[in-house]
């Protein structure tokens, strides 16, 4: 299998691959039950906004029992379950470079679209509505800083050239570990070098990697998750960072000093999937018919800050909150999708740009 991880992420999603098989062996038949549906929904705050806002009503409008599986379930886990035909997962959720893997070795059961309201279906973008995945939200990357080290009342940093600017604005960084490959801060990078959106893909690998070299000597930590770059900014161990736009917003919330840029943010799309021999895989269909609804996609965005993708959500959402989502329309204007497909490209040599990136990423940090 060609999976774009790399050798830290194999050995975790081999040794879970292994525990989700037992975990069928423990559960026997009562697993095969059609009245239930296993979803990924990770967890914290993210998985307490899912059971409120879409796992509940789901159980109350159709009977089906949902059962979340609160870890990440990584795309070669997946892959290892179905070659194995030992699948203990109904519903994944995976951004869309690690669905486009699966989906190319045809590990992913096609989405059943005869089952939407058309009212939804028109509501969503056609990359959210795949043969092999719905997007149910999305976040975007973007600009985070501390008000307290760049105030209102002085110059304060609006793109990524400003971000690599350490004479203009000098203060500590953090960015997104290369390790995973599409994850890194590969576009920010361009940008900051003055390379145009619409000229980010392909992408100049040699030149992303000159424009690191420039600020790698000011970065205290390449985060690895959403919670270390929470803790990073909450701790004020970096005056400036990349970051998901809902871990800043919610520290907006609690009352710090961050201020969140969009300009130039970059979408990312989260997908519903079904992996070929899933035990319930009509259950999985109806729940993410169910989950991508407007008024599921409303409710979550409210408890948690993710952006719907169908856009008839935010006809529900007040105005306060919906300001606070990724694709709050008047953001959408300004902003890009990352470009999935060129990650996933397979080059002459076999390997893919994610892998590629992996490797040089690998070679790069080190030095």
């Amino acid at each position: 299998m060609n999976f774009s991880i790399n050798r830290r992420r194999f050995i975790q999603a081999t040794s879970s691959a292994v525990a989700a098989g037992a975990l069928i062996s423990r559960s026997g038949a009562a697993f095969a039950q059609s009245g239930e549906v296993r979803v990924v929904v990770v967890g914290g705050n993210v998985a307490q906004a899912h059971a409120e806002a879409i796992i509940k009503p789901f159980e109350a409008e159709t009977g089906i029992k949902v059962t979340p599986i609160n870890q990440d379930v990584a795309a070669a886990q997946i892959g290892m379950m179905v070659t194995a035909k030992n699948v203990s997962v109904d519903v994944g959720v995976l951004s869309q470079t690690g669905v486009l893997d699966l989906a190319s070795h045809d590990y992913l059961e096609n989405i059943d679209y005869s089952i939407y309201k058309q009212i939804e279906l028109d509501g969503m973008e056609d990359y959210a509505r795949r043969t092999f995945g719905v997007a149910p939200y999305m976040y975007s990357s973007i600009m985070a800083f501390n008000t307290e080290k760049f105030p209102a009342s002085k110059p304060q940093p609006t793109t990524w050239a400003d971000f690599w600017d350490l004479e203009k604005f000098p203060g500590v960084r953090a960015l997104p570990t290369g390790q995973d490959g599409a994850g890194g801060p590969w576009e920010e990078a361009l940008l900051a070098d003055g390379v145009p959106v619409d000229k980010l893909y392909p992408m100049d690998i040699d030149r992303v990697f000159a424009s690191l070299d420039r600020i790698k000597p000011h970065v205290r930590k390449w985060w690895d998750s959403g919670s270390e770059i929470l803790q990073i900014m909450r701790d004020n161990v970096a005056d400036i960072a990349q970051s998901y736009d809902g871990r800043m917003v919610s520290l907006m919330g609690e009352g710090k000093p961050i201020e969140v840029n969009r300009n130039l943010q970059k979408l990312t799309l989260d997908y519903y999937y079904i992996p070929k021999g899933s035990p319930n895989a009509q259950n999985a269909q109806r729940y993410i018919e169910f989950a991508t609804r407007a008024d599921r996609q409303a409710a979550l965005a409210q408890l948690f800050p993710v952006g719907p993708s169908n856009r008839n959500a935010y006809k529900l959402i007040p105005e306060d909150a919906a300001r606070k989502l990724a694709t709050y329309p008047e953001y959408m204007t300004n902003s890009y999708a990352i470009n999935a497909e060129w990650y996933a490209e397979i080059g002459p040599d076999g390997a893919s740009n994610t892998q590629r990136l992996v490797q040089r990423w690998n070679d790069w940090i080190l030095r």
